[in-house]
């Protein structure tokens, strides 16, 4: 048996494969998890960043956009008194997904985050739909996190229209939008300060995200002071607590998802971590906990001071505050507010420069992104030009067009992570693509193994087809029990070989895909109320029989060997495989679909935008495009070779 398995250029078993199915094969190309092989040029991020940072990273990030933001706006038009449901169901689904996160990014402590482990697990050509789908998450999450800052800030200094008129939001009739110079200028502001470098762009962010704590913790405190004196009337109204049913409760969830991008923002940090096995499960389990009990503790507080139907959309907190009687209590936390939003801009900003460099290294978007400022190891050209793109979208663009499309980049990017875990755990890669510069590395180690194999062969002819004692043992053992037992004879492959590594892997593949199909069907046809009854429960039916046994199957076969030894070993372990994946998967599934048409409209030019960039240039410009796939087994064997031959 050959050591290659496939190339561009021919030179193994793979060539005529690549040439009929090319342009398919970009597609599920998967890349090499980085090792100490792998080196990007000489160019490498600084590593700075412990569990501190990654708290301070992770809560800065998450905290601010959801309380501040879309708390009114979720509770007037989706969830009524049932906020902190939908808060609760949204951190259900972001725990699931943490869990998964964390196992990747230890073993795979690289930038990308998503994309890096879509590309790893699944294919270039999905993970190109990550990558750039994450764009949009991080993009517009930066630009609606700006475009709250400024209602603020006008509160502070004494109400609507009381900022300057340089920096005040401006109605153009020609264009009918309401403009806002202070988000643009905010964001640049932010960018020039991660431009300076990790380190130092993350201690401000800490010191800003300890004012955010203190400002949820005062929200806390005085609001429930507020509640038990005034009588809770949020909670007494005659609608109930579901005024928009459970579906509306459940919109509300996919809406506030947008809140828990925090912790996904320290995954896009990995590279930069001093001990990421150990720090970065640390740290997303820190955050992601702390972000989750405030946001619910605050959130029944608030709906409980005001009437979902009275909360101001823009500043519900201080408003609520204020309604009340506590001016200053609301000065407070109209300061707490902004320099929680500008936390969280810089936690929205950070990741994108990382997602574009990593792209632009595997050579899917030009190398310009890929560039790292030697002085301060952070990619300034990428932040550059994240900041102009997050400020031209902050400057035109209303944030209530812009939530719903955040949470399809967010909820796409979780569903990927779950599936790469399930592959991860059942079907790891077992080929890794080496640079065809390694070629005669690859010749030399694939003749050593074929003359190995030769002179066995030559040595003792007979040994495959059972010439000596030993190798016949077994056989003949066989023939004894089919002699004297031979009703048991149609049992006996399953009792002596049970299911070889080959199928195995082949049955746990098909489940898993089979599988997604089931959630897709399951969590469409109990979202659609249009469909006709009969269409609908067939559906769900059949959507719920593939994910039943797709759970059952994945439970009682092995799970691969190859996984312990996969990516940087000796970091955490997602829990409860296959089950809490498959459950994250359905999550996530149901909430995606649960947006609103108009945003999946907006999200579908997008993704196809991507799919023309990617045909026309990220395709062939790939890395993998001349790489040359070999067993994962002789990939140090081969290593070790090219080293002697550069000595």
């Amino acid at each position: 048996m050959g050591l290659l398995v496939d190339s561009k250029e021919g030179g193994g078993g793979g060539s005529g494969k690549q040439g009929s199915w090319g342009g398919l094969n970009s597609l599920i190309r998967r890349k090499q998890v980085d090792s100490v092989h792998v080196k990007s040029g000489g160019q490498q991020l600084a590593k700075e960043l412990t569990i501190p940072h990654l708290v301070a990273i992770g809560v800065g990030s998450t905290i601010g956009a959801g309380v501040y933001i879309l708390v009114g706006t979720v509770a007037r038009e989706h969830s009524g008194p049932a906020l902190a449901i939908s808060f609760l169901i949204a951190g259900i689904a972001a725990a699931l997904s943490a869990f998964c996160y964390a196992e990747l990014a230890s073993r795979c402590p690289s930038a990308g985050s998503a994309y890096h482990y879509t590309y790893i697990c699944i294919g270039e050509g999905v993970a190109w739909l990550v990558g750039w789908a994450l764009i949009l998450e991080y993009t517009i999450g930066g630009s609606a996190v700006a475009r709250g800052i400024s209602p603020n800030l006008a509160l502070l200094f004494g109400g609507e229209g009381s900022l300057p008129a340089f920096i005040a939001r401006q109605y153009i009739p020609a264009l009918d939008m309401v403009v806002d110079p202070c988000a643009a200028i905010l964001v640049f502001i932010v960018t020039g300060l991660l431009c300076v470098g990790i380190k130092e762009s993350t201690v401000a962010q800490g010191i800003v995200t300890i004012a955010n704590v203190c400002a949820m913790i005062f929200v806390i405190v005085a609001g429930t002071y507020l509640g038990f004196k005034t009588g809770w009337a949020g909670y007494e109204l005659p609608t109930g607590y579901f005024p928009f049913g459970v579906n509306g409760m459940l919109a509300g969830s996919a809406t506030v998802f947008f809140a828990y991008i925090g912790f996904d923002t320290v995954a896009s940090a990995a590279e930069e971590v001093k001990n990421p096995q150990r720090d970065l499960p640390l740290g997303i389990g820190a955050a992601l906990s702390i972000c989750c009990a405030l946001y619910m503790l605050v959130s029944i507080v608030i709906v409980g001071l005001v009437p979902y139907h009275a909360m101001d959309p823009d500043t519900p907190i201080s408003t609520a505050f204020a309604s009340h009687g506590m001016q200053w209590a609301a000065y407070v936390i109209t300061a707490g507010a902004v320099t929680a939003l500008c936390s969280t801009l810089m936690g929205s900003i950070l990741p994108q420069p990382r997602i574009l460099m990593a792209m632009a290294r595997d050579g899917l978007l030009p190398s310009f992104f890929s560039d790292i400022n030697k002085s301060t190891q952070v990619p300034v050209k990428s932040t550059i030009a994240t900041g102009i793109g997050a400020a031209v979208l902050a400057f035109f663009m209303d944030v209530s067009q812009l939530a719903g499309m955040v949470s399809v980049g967010t909820l796409l990017a979780f569903t990927m992570v779950a599936i790469c875990v399930l592959i991860l755990r059942y079907v790891p890669p077992d080929e890794v693509p080496l640079p065809s510069s390694l070629q005669e590395s690859i010749d030399s180690v694939s003749s050593w193994h074929g003359r190995n194999s030769h002179e066995i062969s030559e040595e003792n002819p007979k040994a495959h087809v059972g010439s000596s004692k030993e190798s016949t043992k077994p056989l003949l053992d066989k023939v004894d029990i089919l002699v004297e037992l031979p009703l048991i004879e149609k049992q006996l492959p399953f009792v002596d070989y049970a299911i070889s590594e080959d199928n195995r892997r082949k049955i746990a593949g098909w489940t898993i895909m089979f599988t997604c199909v089931g959630v897709l069907l399951l969590t469409y046809s109990a979202s659609d109320l249009g469909l006709p009854g009969f269409l609908r429960y067939t559906l769900c039916g059949a959507g719920g029989i593939l994910l039943l046994l797709g759970l059952v199957v994945l439970t009682f076969i092995d799970q691969d060997e190859a996984r312990h030894n996969f990516g940087h070993t000796g970091g955490f372990i997602c829990p409860f495989v296959p089950l809490l994946p498959i459950v994250c998967i359905l999550i996530n599934v149901y909430l995606l679909i649960n947006l609103g048409a108009d945003t999946w409209a907006r999200v579908t030019i997008w993704l196809l935008v991507g799919v023309v960039i990617y045909v026309f240039y990220g395709r062939t410009h790939s890395s993998l495009e001349d790489a040359i796939y070999v067993p994962a087994a002789h990939a140090d064997e081969i290593f070790r070779s090219s080293e002697n031959y550069v000595s």
